[in-house]
């Protein structure tokens, strides 16, 4: 091992035992695992560890896999990225611009009402008080949340991240297909990546070896997030990998065993700057530029009870996968990471 990954090891130890972090780093540099290590409780009352092999959610980080997926589809001829959502779904918008595309709603620059808009509210389990999440089991159980909104910009008009967008994206999955969104993605994106770990899971059906995700109370109480997110993840987050699954998934997208190489390119365009300097959005991934080359491709995912971030630096040639059971961590690690790079 080299000097560099020495240095790097040690200063994500240290970093993880600054923030007592819970979760799993994973670092490779080309084909070699240079960094793995597990770290906190995966259930707290009964004192079970986290394991490099710990399933855990990883919330937005999966929109990837849903715009994959709808690549897939326009890749087969059914659909387009300027088809128009009218088109492709039999729902009724009454308050819709009709010229919304899938194009808009991958990028999010639909301007579709959002039922988490999150420059509007802090804390998701806010949304659940008055929508209990026992009930939101399929995607359709989404729609009384927007479905009758107004919209909140023209399409095309700026980036405003958006989850209702990657809801509608996976019902037109199932439209166009005649499969669960979820099974789906396990046979034409988990299936072809080996991810024989990897699923959309119930949180009161958990397989073994999976993390519950814990929120931490300001006068030291915890409790689990069983509450706090819908009982099922779906088309905008709330799948659970392992981080050797997250790398497999990276070693299929790169060699094209889910897209063909021009469609992984359009996956991985430039498509819109966000808010911050230096920050694309592609279809599902999110692109940092330094001095005008791509300095990473990037997926992020925080809801209460789970952080996730993973990352792919062509240049330096590294990957990283960052699962975490709490609400914070996989940032600061990413952020000592780069530090060392």
């Amino acid at each position: 091992m080299s000097t560099l990954h020495m240095d790097l090891s040690r200063k994500i130890e240290a970093t993880s035992k600054e923030i007592e972090f819970s979760g799993v780093i994973g670092v490779k540099a080309g084909d070699d695992l240079i960094h793995s290590s597990a770290h906190g409780y995966s259930n707290r009352a009964d004192e079970i560890m986290n394991t490099t092999e710990t399933r855990f959610g990883i919330a937005s980080g999966c929109k990837l896999f849903t715009a994959i997926a709808i690549c897939q589809l326009i890749l087969k001829g059914k659909l387009r990225f300027d088809s128009k959502l009218k088109d492709c779904v039999r729902i009724v918008f009454p308050n819709f611009n009709q010229n919304v595309t899938i194009h808009h709603l991958l990028t999010h620059t639909s301007g579709i009402p959002d039922y988490f808009d999150e420059e509007v509210m802090d804390d998701f389990e806010e949304l659940w008080q008055n929508n209990p999440m026992y009930h939101v089991k399929g995607l359709k159980d989404f729609l009384p949340m927007f479905q009758d909104e107004v919209m909140m910009f023209q399409p095309g008009e700026r980036f405003h991240y958006n989850n209702s967008g990657y809801i509608l994206l996976g019902l037109i999955v199932e439209e166009l297909t005649g499969l669960e969104f979820t099974e789906y993605i396990d046979k034409n994106i988990f299936l072809p990546c080996e991810m024989k770990n990897s699923g959309y899971f119930s949180m009161d059906q958990l397989p073994k070896n999976t993390a519950l995700g814990y929120i931490d109370e300001e006068n030291g109480a915890w409790r689990t997030n069983v509450y706090s997110l819908p009982i099922k993840g779906s088309a905008d987050g709330g799948a659970y990998i392992t981080t050797s699954d997250m790398f497999r998934f990276w070693d299929g997208l790169f060699s094209n065993r889910l897209l063909n190489q021009e469609y992984t390119n359009l996956l991985l365009e430039t498509h819109i700057a966000t808010e911050d300097e230096g920050e694309y959005y592609g279809y599902g991934i999110w692109i940092r530029k330094k001095n005008d080359e791509i300095f990473k491709y990037h997926l992020m995912g925080y809801d209460p009870g789970v952080s996730f971030n993973s990352a792919v630096y062509p240049v330096k040639r590294l990957r990283t996968v960052i699962t975490s059971n709490k609400g914070m961590g996989p940032y600061h690690i990413t952020r000592a990471i780069e530090k060392e790079i």
